[in-house]
């Protein structure tokens, strides 16, 4: 490997590594991986398609493929190496699917991919699975025109990368996981303080304890089908003041 192979390489996984941004955009970082692996790895063509729960594979990148190979990646969501990848089927003849020979693949397990990918001048492919340990969110495809499959190095290479953005992805989804749930806790918090506010104001007007003041409030909320929170902020800064016989 190169010096400047090297160097490219290590930018390569820093670009990858950092996902945890407030502006992440998805679409941006895969086609970043398919670029990176062009010119990283001796491929013609790098795409990726992923697979969200209980929903079919799809290609997401490249963004703008042109038409042809747009119709090829859309078929390799539904046969080819691909998918085979992603499902973890056995490859043709028991080859390596990281290295599959398009010219002597069998028709019989790729009826339509086979011809649309020879048709487009492609005669290797390689699938390599985005996943980590046993998460698999789709596969990396990429396809070759030369006469050699991928070199052992350019798979590892390849896989290395598919590896990393996989990373990328799942701690970013991670992340905002954490802070959905750090915006619902706070929310939380914030409409408690609100909906203690409330009872203590109405039952100042109503003469009662706070414990029917709830009450009242609660009954006009489900009466009313609204929140607790959004009655709660009417009772405080408009003066509303629910009948007590809304109880229920």
């Amino acid at each position: 490997m190169t010096r400047e192979r090297e160097l490219s390489l290590a930018d390569t996984f820093v670009e990858l590594a950092d996902t945890l941004v407030d502006e992440f955009d998805v679409i941006d970082f895969l086609q970043q991986l398919c670029v990176r692996c062009r010119q990283l790895v001796d491929v013609a063509v790098a795409a990726v398609l992923l697979a969200p729960p209980g929903e079919p594979l799809r290609p997401v990148a490249p963004c703008d493929p042109g038409d042809d190979l747009a119709e090829l990646l859309d078929l390799s969501a539904e046969q080819g190496p691909a998918l085979d990848c992603h499902l973890g089927s056995a490859p043709p003849a028991g080859g390596d699917l990281a290295r599959v020979d398009l010219a002597g693949a069998a028709y019989d397990r790729w009826p339509v991919f086979l011809p649309r990918a020879r048709q487009g001048g492609y005669t290797w492919a390689s699938a390599l699975p985005l996943r980590l340990r046993g998460e698999r969110l789709g596969s990396l495809l990429l396809l070759r025109t030369g006469t050699e499959p991928l070199s052992s190095t350019d798979v590892r290479i390849g896989q290395a990368l598919a590896d990393a953005a996989t990373i990328g992805l799942v701690h970013e989804q991670t992340l905002r996981a954490h802070r959905a749930t750090g915006i619902q806790l706070r929310t939380a918090l914030h409409s408690r303080i609100l909906i203690e506010q409330a009872k203590g104001v109405l039952a100042a007007r109503l003469a009662v304890g706070v414990d029917e003041a709830f009450a009242v409030l609660r009954a006009h909320a489900r009466s009313h089908g609204r929140r607790l929170t959004e009655v709660a902020r009417e009772v405080i800064e408009d003066g509303l003041v629910p009948e007590p016989q809304a109880q229920r």
